[in-house]
């Protein structure tokens, strides 16, 4: 559904996008992550037409994004949520774009439906918080019915009932066979929502695994229970293993579980548990974008 091969985007000096290339497969929800400045929102840019490469291409459907007979037939695109005349109500912003398109203006309801915005469709867009301007911006993306999301940061502003909201939607839209592709720095609710993750750091891909693959490649701690705790604990370190105690009385070791094992039968101390719990998509995230220690 979207192709990125060998894209480059330099700015005078500064090269935002490196050599960069992945694919996003039909009906998923992927990921896309990067620190501030790791060049998401450039890719985002050169893919939906609003900056020129400087070498490389990325299409959607095959195409480049000019090259679409019906774009927003192809591809709805939330890149940021303050586009908007603040004198008009939402249903005449939505009313306008679909004119601009030509879609039918029955489609305006329906998709003031679908983002729960029927509510406030009178109301003027200055009016709006941040959250009801994101979903608003989620409307105009599905005027056209598209078959590929691509959303940059769109639970900015949501509070938890409207992530919720928006993780529901989205995994429906997938489910239905659309396609997704999301920026956002909330990791956490990425590994809730994202079938696979496109990791991004100073404009290089790092990795592009399902968030399943990656959790389990990340160090998570090893949760350990000793009668001997400050002995073993003493040990660890000895042995150039970090570790420290936790409120629940148990020891966070990072380590593997069988490095541990070894450590403690060597020194003859007792194991009441030892049990190797499972990394998170942030410690993926931070082992892959972490900076090289001078």
């Amino acid at each position: 559904m979207i192709e990125v091969e060998h894209l480059t985007k330099r700015f005078r000096h500064a090269t935002a996008v490196d050599d960069l290339s992945f694919s996003v497969p039909r009906g998923r929800i992927t990921g896309f992550l990067g620190p501030n400045g790791a060049g998401k929102t450039t890719t985002l840019r050169v893919l939906l037409g609003l900056a020129l490469p400087t070498s490389g291409h990325a299409t959607l459907a095959g195409r480049r994004y000019r090259e679409l007979a019906a774009p927003l037939r192809t591809v709805g695109a939330v890149l940021e949520a303050s586009n908007y005349h603040p004198a008009r109500s939402g249903r005449s912003h939505l009313r306008v774009l679909a004119a601009a398109a030509g879609i039918p203006q029955a489609r305006v309801d329906q998709v003031l439906a679908e983002v729960e915005l029927s509510g406030a469709a009178k109301r003027k867009v200055g009016g709006y918080s941040l959250g009801m301007r994101q979903r608003l911006s989620v409307a105009a993306a599905l005027l056209g019915e598209p078959e590929l999301l691509v959303l940059d940061e769109p639970a900015n502003g949501l509070d938890p009932e409207g992530i919720r909201w928006l993780r529901n939607f989205l995994r429906s839209f997938a489910g239905r066979g659309g396609t997704v592709f999301v920026s956002s720095h909330v990791l956490g609710e990425m590994s809730q929502l994202a079938d696979e993750v496109v990791i991004i750091h100073r404009g290089k891909l790092v990795a592009h695994q399902s968030v399943a693959e990656l959790t389990l490649q990340a160090t998570g701690a090893t949760r350990v229970r000793s009668p001997r705790a400050e002995d073993l604990l003493a040990r660890l370190r000895a042995g150039g293993i970090d570790a420290e105690p936790t409120e629940a009385g148990t020891l966070a070791v990072h380590a593997p579980p069988e490095r541990v094992g070894d450590l403690a039968a060597e020194a003859g101390i007792p194991l009441h548990e030892l049990v190797a719990e499972k990394g998170s998509l942030e410690e993926a995230f931070l082992e892959l974008t972490a900076e090289p220690q001078p």
